[in-house]
């Protein structure tokens, strides 16, 4: 049974009218906005207590790796003490990076676009459109003076935020004209200057991979590669179905790009007419699979789903074996490494088979919330290994024992070792932290867990020197 909130009781959805449920949802979204307006509000005030002259009594501009002054914003905008920015996104249950948009964002708003901050507070318009509008003022090469990004607040304001990306770049790109923001280039047109804003890239969001096993390209050329680039495509797509290829178009034009990727450059070393057959690899791409596998008599049995660690997504078995099946794809099988047999080494030194260990048991950074896969973060000693134990005679602390070792992305790897943030091993890759006021955090590879503190929330905790 649905209930709506309605003034001190509560009514059951199914005794509403059509009317009535209308007015319950728009008081609901309407309740949504002004949470989302307090959360903005709340994150600019946070920046507020943690300027950088609240990490300078830490002598942190002397130790290399410790905390300093993080802009997350435009100019005129306050700066922040950086490591401020990971306990708001643990309170939040989000990542470290959502939590520095949220705050630079907050702070853009404020400083910058007053008047689309005043709008979101009275209710005139939805948080989300002002972040959008405050997502791209932060970014806009060249940069915006604060004087600049009033003109964009007075014009977005005036329609009170509703204006699409396509506007938005447009009324971006008369700023930079209008004010003359554009590097000089003595070649170009001065009235021309705001063109030296270059737009083009190509994007691989290979954080975002599909079920299916595809990933998203997005893309921005000039007009006559543009041209070339889809002669090349519609005509691999031909061929393709010439030579009897019954995928639909789109699978076959999606085909015909990854042959371009793995041929071009060969193409352009060995020169016109070279056989296909004999050029080797364009460049090499490394995906780590893995999958469950029994063994059945002499044959190995793999089950029909496997983990993929680019971008952490599920895998199916016949995926693999396509892209597997092409004769210039090298395959590496390697040696199972058991994840509950512990590995220990006599230095600090990590070797390599049990860096490999560590990163196939923590999957990613063991830092609360935090996404970056542990093949691309540090393996942190827990408890910190003593350069000195051994000349003093004195036992060693921190061994360098799957048990005592953890991967972590490098921000939170300064965090850990530059601020109040400590964490220790409940159990074989299992982590639990504290935050610098207490809240408590159970870290594994299935994620994160807030767990009950024995001190109350909210007091903060004495900087580990």
């Amino acid at each position: 049974m649905i209930e709506v909130a309605a003034g001190p009781g509560t009514v059951e959805a199914e005794d509403l009218t059509a009317s009535g449920l209308l007015a319950a949802i728009r008081s609901a979204r309407e309740a949504e906005n002004q949470a989302a307006a307090e959360q903005l509000d709340l994150a600019a005030r946070w920046a507020d207590l943690h300027p950088p002259e609240s990490i300078h009594s830490a002598a942190s501009f002397t130790v290399p790796g410790c905390e300093h002054e993080e802009p997350i914003a435009g100019e005129g905008t306050p700066l922040v003490a950086e490591f401020c920015i990971a306990e708001l996104g643990t309170v939040l249950g989000i990542s470290t990076v959502a939590a520095k948009k949220l705050i630079g964002h907050a702070l853009e708003l404020r400083h910058r676009l007053p008047r689309l901050w005043a709008q979101v507070h009275a209710g005139a318009m939805p948080a989300w459109r002002a972040r959008a509008v405050a997502e791209t003022t932060i970014h806009t090469n060249p940069v915006l003076t604060r004087e600049a990004a009033g003109f964009v607040d007075a014009q977005v304001a005036a329609v009170a935020g509703r204006i699409g990306p396509a506007q938005l770049d447009r009324l971006v790109a008369e700023t930079i004209k209008r004010y003359d923001l554009a590097v000089a280039d003595p070649t170009q047109d001065p009235e021309d200057g705001y063109l030296s804003v270059d737009p083009r890239h190509v994007t691989i969001h290979d954080d975002d991979v599909h079920f299916a096993g595809t990933m998203r390209i997005e893309a921005e050329v000039d007009l006559a590669d543009a041209l070339d680039f889809e002669r090349a495509v519609a005509h691999g797509a031909e061929a393709q179905k010439a030579l009897g290829s019954d995928l639909p178009l789109d699978a076959r034009r999606a085909k015909a790009l990854g042959d371009l990727a793995r041929t071009q450059t060969a193409l352009d070393l060995a020169g016109p007419g070279a056989d296909r057959e004999d050029l080797p690899a364009a460049r090499e791409v490394v995906i780590h699979a893995h999958f469950d596998a029994s063994v059945s008599g002499d044959a190995t049995v793999f089950g029909p789903t496997g983990r993929l660690e680019n971008g952490r997504r599920l895998i199916l078995l016949e995926q693999l074996q396509s892209w597997c099946g092409d004769t210039r794809t090298q395959v590496t099988v390697k040696p199972v490494i058991d994840l509950n047999v512990p590995l220990t080494a006599q230095g600090y030194a990590i070797p390599d088979q049990i860096r490999e260990q560590i990163i196939l048991r923590d999957r990613t950074c063991v830092f609360p919330h935090c996404p970056r896969p542990a093949r691309g973060c540090d393996i942190d000693h827990v408890v910190p290994w003593d350069p000195d134990a051994e000349a003093e005679g004195r036992p060693q602390p921190g061994h360098t024992t799957t048990s005592n070792l953890a991967a972590l992305c490098r921000f939170h790897h300064r965090v850990k070792t530059h601020s109040p943030w400590h964490y220790e091993t409940t159990a074989p890759g299992v982590f639990e932290w504290t935050s610098p006021h207490g809240y408590r955090y159970r870290c594994d590879h299935t994620g994160t867990t807030e767990v009950p503190s024995d001190i109350p929330p909210g007091i903060p905790r004495p900087r580990r020197r």
